[in-house]
């Protein structure tokens, strides 16, 4: 044998302008809060909180204070990491150039502060004022989020700071918007009409300042994270929304059946590119006129009334809790972060992640962020004498009709006789029931106004899809309520009956596509 066949150290293909692996940051407003505050109360500038200054006091130290900062100044473990995090940026983009990676997410943005202290915190540890090759991306998902976005985002570009740092990003601000907190939050209709509007309102004000607004969008499978069809979504957006790019991240299974092979990558990127023309040559088409506007207004307000009635139910959480497998997504690796934020004992409603919210709804085949509250709000409209006018809506409004099919879509994975048994339950018996009472509602009401026989009658190749592989997990679903239902009752074999959840979890999500 030869005494070195592969002397050379030097690459064989050199790749340009092509990463394998850029990375994202993304990170909790609140954990940025955090950190913060521990650097001003080490230099002395605050006593406890940031809260006892006039926010125009807080502005101006985050952007003038000059602070060097190193991570083993802190023994707080999040501290640390949210330092140390921002510091290997550098050593990665001197690795690997600056591509690696340059992208740094704000969750849970709803104030100036999201993304002030992010720009401070780059600077203090290191980066300094002239030189900052990251983008600063803050994502807007609570329905508060969404409202105060446009006047936050001016009042950052008002601030010569910030503005030069755009400047150096060549006047480009990349801006995210919560499709699944956003309908975990406002629910269905509410969540993507508040989208589409914070899109007008955010590229009015880059358009102002000459900046390029680029709507990064984080699509999760099902509708209730805005799944569905994402070709006709993009396709059906008006003049008033940036179209400069697209850039979005597709979860779960999603990944595999639209890019597991070189057909499907190229037949999904096709779709999005001509959606993307889709939305530029059908603009009028595409233009909401402002009757069409009011009525969408009300239909999205009505609906969030009923869901906001759901959620804040006093059963809301138990039920989820006692009759789905919302526990048992920490026990898998399924979801990309812990099933909950925080780590308090008792579960509460701002700390359920999107993935295992959805998921177990889904779980359960009854879909309740996908179109819960649809029904009523149509319904409502309906003995108002409205009727023709949602018809008008849904066949000349394509982005109301992209929302109805995607519904339709949630609609058509529910199939509540699977827990028909909860009807007779002494505790949540009435909960269930209001649930299968909207569920009936909305599918009427949506065919109602399409004026379809049966749901997505325009897509039969969808539907059966859908019909064959609900038909599929249907048996594994029954076993994993048998089993949900032992638990409750503490058997014996309590932790024989956990197993069969978790592994009829991957079953389920594997065999049904866009679940979670």
């Amino acid at each position: 044998m030869p005494k070195n066949r592969y002397p050379s150290t030097k690459p064989k293909v050199n790749i340009f302008k092509t990463h394998f692996a850029a990375l994202d940051i993304r990170q909790n407003h609140g954990v940025h809060k955090q950190a913060v505050e521990a650097i001003l109360k080490q230099e002395n500038l605050i006593g406890h909180s940031l809260d006892e200054l006039e926010t125009s006091e807080a502005i101006a130290m985050l952007v003038h204070a000059d602070i060097s900062v190193h991570p083993d100044q802190f023994d707080d473990a999040l501290v640390k990491d949210t330092i140390q995090t921002i510091v290997q940026i550098k050593h990665i983009q001197r690795k690997n150039g600056e591509a690696g990676c340059n992208r740094y997410v704000i969750s849970h943005a709803e104030d100036i502060f999201s993304v002030l202290f992010v720009f401070c915190l780059f600077r203090w540890c290191g980066w300094g004022k002239s030189d900052l090759p990251v983008d600063i991306i803050p994502l807007f998902e609570s329905m508060e989020g969404m409202k105060n976005a446009g006047t936050i985002m001016q009042a950052l570009f008002d601030m010569p700071e910030y503005r030069a740092h755009i400047v150096q990003r060549r006047n480009r601000q990349t801006l995210m918007l919560g499709f699944s907190d956003g309908t975990k939050d406002g629910g269905y209709l509410q969540a993507n009409w508040s989208i589409y509007k914070t899109k007008e309102t955010l590229s009015a004000v880059c358009d102002r300042y000459g900046i390029k607004a680029i709507f990064f969008d984080g699509r999760g499978g099902p509708p209730a994270r805005g799944g569905g069809k994402t070709h006709r979504f993009y396709a059906s957006h008006g003049k008033n929304i940036a179209n400069h790019a697209i850039e979005l991240t597709i979860q779960g299974q999603t990944i595999t059946s639209m890019y597991g092979s070189k057909a499907h990558f190229m037949h999904h990127c096709e779709q999005l590119l001509t959606a993307g023309l889709s939305a530029r040559l059908l603009e009028k088409k595409n233009t909401i006129s402002d009757d069409a506007r009011r009525l969408i207004e009300t239909l999205a307000h009505l609906s969030f009334e009923k869901y906001a009635a759901l959620k804040n139910h006093k059963l809301f959480v138990a039920y989820l809790e006692n009759k789905s497998t919302l526990n048992y997504y920490g026990k898998t690796n399924i979801g990309s972060r812990p099933y909950k934020r925080g780590d308090k004992e008792k579960l509460d409603f701002n700390d359920l992640r999107a993935i295992p919210f959805v998921g177990s709804w889904s779980q359960l085949k009854q879909n309740v962020p996908g179109y819960y509250g649809i029904g009523t709000a149509i319904q409502t409209l309906v003995e108002e004498d409205k009727t023709d006018q949602l018809k008008q809506l849904f066949n000349e409004v394509p982005f109301f009709k992209a929302l109805m099919l995607n519904s339709m879509m949630a609609l058509s994975k529910c199939y509540f006789e699977l827990t028909g048994y909860i009807a007779g339950d002494p505790v949540y018996s009435d909960f269930w029931n209001m649930l299968a009472e909207e569920y009936r509602l909305s599918k009427e009401m949506v065919l109602l106004i399409s004026g379809y026989r049966v749901l997505m009658e325009e897509e039969p190749v969808s539907r059966k899809s859908i019909e064959i592989r609900e038909g599929i997990v249907l048996p594994l679903l029954v076993v994993q309520q048998y089993a949900l239902q032992n638990i409750e009752k503490r058997s014996v074999h309590q932790p024989l009956y956990e197993k069969i959840v978790a592994r009829s979890l991957y079953g389920n999500i594997n065999a049904s596509r866009n679940s979670a």
